[in-house]
């Protein structure tokens, strides 16, 4: 079974202040080396790939449709731009640049050449955000969100930039969904052990 992680927010009692709590999934070590020449196959892969993958998004245009970009690290990305947050209420955690979703608002998907079993990202949405990672069957296997808006500047207990991390055997697909509301994405990671 999935191990399913889910931001929670501790609700103050009477005179206590209100301070969340976060569990997520142990990242594992950093490194970014393109999968060039590989075979995919399950046996040549796991020979071949990095501890975990962290995407810079530094090297991609202002409003660069992101799609195949990273395919050379394993996945694709669909409904997503980069850009420079210019709204503060947005900001980028690392660099200049973020992903947001576009053309239609409020969500981010990605799809893995490979099954992966860890993801994680860091959002700022105007609503509530899941993170949902699918199967090869699009059945679903795990699930990570935020008990809901997080935008900087504002009154939300939960800080701009947090962290949705979930691990899960045989992650096909994630999407970062923010119900029709606007979010960016920053520091996205993945592992395929």
């Amino acid at each position: 079974m999935a191990e399913q992680l889910r931001f929670q927010t501790e609700y103050a009692q009477e005179g206590a202040t209100r301070e969340p709590q976060v569990d997520f999934a142990e990242m594992p070590e950093r490194v970014g080396l393109p999968l060039q020449g590989v075979d995919f196959s399950p046996s040549e892969l796991a020979n071949a790939t990095p501890a975990c993958v962290h995407l810079d998004l530094e090297e991609l245009e202002c409003f660069e449709i992101v799609d195949q970009q990273f395919q050379e690290y394993g996945v694709e990305f669909s409904n997503a731009i980069a850009l420079y947050p210019s709204n503060p209420a947005f900001p980028s955690r690392s660099g200049s640049k973020v992903l947001i979703g576009s053309p239609k608002n409020g969500w981010v998907e990605a799809t893995f050449r490979c099954p992966v079993r860890f993801v994680s990202g860091f959002v700022t949405s105007s609503r509530r955000t899941v993170l949902a990672a699918f199967d090869a069957n699009n059945q679903p296997v795990a699930q990570a969100e935020t008990p809901g808006a997080n935008l900087a500047g504002s009154e939300s207990d939960v800080p701009p930039n947090v962290q949705l991390s979930l691990k899960a055997a045989n992650i096909h697909r994630i999407t970062f969904y923010a119900f029709d509301g606007q979010l960016t994405l920053n520091d996205f990671s993945f592992s395929f052990q």
